[in-house]
């Protein structure tokens, strides 16, 4: 249950970090409002993924982490 919540986490900062490097690293060099828009993109992605690793999903027993 946690391993599939810290691989979503995972994927989605690995998404919003290749957005951010590949808009400065190369897309810049042909659109500078593409390479704004992914970051743009990018600076959304982790607050959504710190709200999908937190989430609780039906099989979590959180009323028993401190045992």
């Amino acid at each position: 249950m946690y391993a599939r919540r810290r691989r979503r986490y995972l994927a989605l900062m690995t998404v919003a970090l290749v957005l951010f490097v590949s808009a400065w690293a190369f897309v810049r060099l042909w659109s500078v409002p593409a390479a704004v828009g992914m970051c743009v993109v990018a600076m959304v992605i982790p607050p959504a993924a710190a709200i999908v690793g937190n989430r609780r999903e039906p099989d979590d027993r959180w009323w028993d982490e401190g045992d």
